[in-house]
């Protein structure tokens, strides 16, 4: 008989606040080892949490997304276990009530849409860092992550394989960062996912036993580990094994998962409501408030962008690769008439991300803004300069800091040539020197065309207007 693979995911997602998640301790990455450890991290006697309010309404953002239940009242839980880089003896974390309850997450697979219940998502903080690779015969502990909140992010067990599961990691991916809750850096951390995978008989409605395998920073490397952790249990149960519940670890280079611990049971880790911690309360203001602040979903704004704002799907594309890009670009295109869009929208996709590319930079970063983005335009749009000026010269001196676009249109005297008669002798000069390609064109050759007018704009160095050329040359070519 065939085996059906079952996978629940939990996601640990790094909330995208400055500071901790019951201390003033900062967040950044990157610091110096225990740099970033207060006296509340490190559990030194006497000292008390205090929630984050930041990371609380991101929880709360995260649950109006995926349309899940908003506790008003939750509860922090002390998560009891010992482990060196853990300096309490217990994790804050919430346990029997989480500030968010279900939700569904929609993936889109080769064969549809499908739904993906989720089970809940729960504030709480994160553990340090052992390090083993840098010490010989013993372990440094780096207490710079202790602290940091994380909203711990439960599916159901509703994903068949590592491709099902992948898709789901990818979506909720892409709607932590799209709604700002979450920078998404899996290298660092930021976004790290445990696959809980265990197989049936297709048809057995009863979970097989699972394993749960740890902190999953690629989205390669959780395809592959759940494909060999499915093949593990299917040839232990087909050679009469049993399947241990367990936690394991992803080994990259060896393409296999290995044991690491005997899995817990929720009892084991002693649960109970942290003392020095009130209820969390949420109003229904603060809800509707954070209601009122999402964005609308990547989706939607892109068949708007198409629908409504004339793009092509592969500008809206562009433009919705994450929220900063979308919001830049809404911004740019404020005000200004609806035949622009597309011509900004390529600016944007084209050579201003080019330029974002080259020198590492978020579009938040840019040294053009959509403000200068719309004055340029329109000095495109009245005809003083062509597009070819505005986006190879104008764009590039704007980024470099030269100034705004009317003082580089002036000092590089860059102004389009209107002056009709100018153009038609200047036409004229190239018409009788390029006989052939004036007899190809008369022949139906259209590319002749393209090089006559090419032949005018460098006898005008670029400033010809180019419709003017274009009105001009079919004129007296007689076509």
């Amino acid at each position: 008989m065939a085996w059906e693979i079952v996978v629940g995911i939990e996601t640990h997602t790094q909330l995208r606040t400055r500071s901790k998640m019951f201390s003033g301790a900062a967040t950044a990455f990157g610091a110096p080892p225990n740099a970033q450890a207060s006296a509340v991290d490190i559990a030194l006697p006497g000292v008390l949490p205090v929630a984050n309010a930041a990371a609380v309404e991101m929880a709360v953002k995260f649950g109006l997304a995926v349309g899940g239940v908003i506790n008003r009242r939750s509860v922090f839980a002390r998560k009891n276990y010992f482990y060196p880089d853990l300096p309490k003896g217990y994790q804050i974390s919430q346990y029997e009530i989480p500030i968010v309850a279900g939700g569904v997450l929609k993936i889109a697979l080769a064969a549809g849409e499908k739904t993906v219940r989720l089970t809940r998502a729960h504030l709480e903080e994160d553990a340090g860092k052992s390090l083993h690779e840098d010490y010989h015969g013993m372990t440094g502990i780096d207490l710079n992550r202790a602290g940091t909140p994380l909203l711990e992010i439960v599916s159901e067990p509703d994903l068949r394989g590592a491709k099902e599961a992948v898709a789901y990691a990818r979506t909720l991916h892409d709607l932590v960062t799209w709604i700002h809750i979450c920078d998404g850096n899996m290298e660092e951390g930021s976004f790290r996912c445990d696959a809980n995978v265990s197989v049936r008989r297709v048809g057995d409605k009863n979970l097989g036993t699972r394993s749960e395998t740890k902190n999953l920073n690629s989205f390669v490397f959780m395809e592959q580990a759940i494909e060999f952790e499915a093949r593990r249990q299917i040839e232990l149960l087909e050679n009469g094994g049993m399947v241990v519940q367990e936690t394991r670890l992803y080994d990259p280079e060896k393409g296999e998962t290995r044991p690491m611990r005997t899995k817990e049971d929720a009892h084991d880790y002693r649960y109970f409501p942290d003392p020095d911690l009130l209820p969390l309360v949420v109003s229904d203001s603060m809800i509707e408030k954070i209601r009122a602040s999402l964005p609308k979903s990547r989706g939607d704004l892109r068949k708007e962008l198409i629908e409504s704002y004339g793009l092509t799907p592969a500008q809206a594309q562009v433009l919705t690769s994450n929220i900063e890009t979308s919001t830049f670009a809404l911004s740019t295109f404020a005000g200004q008439p609806k035949e622009a869009w597309p011509n900004l929208a390529n600016w944007i996709a084209g050579p201003l991300a080019a330029r974002l590319n080259r020198e590492n930079k978020a579009i938040s970063d840019s040294n053009v803004t959509p403000e200068q983005l719309k004055e340029l335009y329109g000095f495109v749009a009245s005809g003083v300069i062509s597009s070819s000026a505005a986006t190879g010269v104008v764009l590039p001196a704007m980024w470099d800091g030269e100034g705004g676009a009317a003082r580089i249109i002036a000092q590089r005297d860059l102004k389009q040539m209107s002056d009709t008669g100018a153009l038609e002798k200047i036409v004229d000069e190239v018409l009788a020197k390029n006989a052939k390609q004036v007899e190809d064109y008369r022949a139906g050759r259209q590319k002749a065309f393209n090089s006559l007018v090419g032949q005018v704009m460098k006898a005008t160095q670029g400033k010809a207007n180019p419709g003017q050329v274009n009105q001009i040359l079919k004129a007296k070519l007689g076509r």
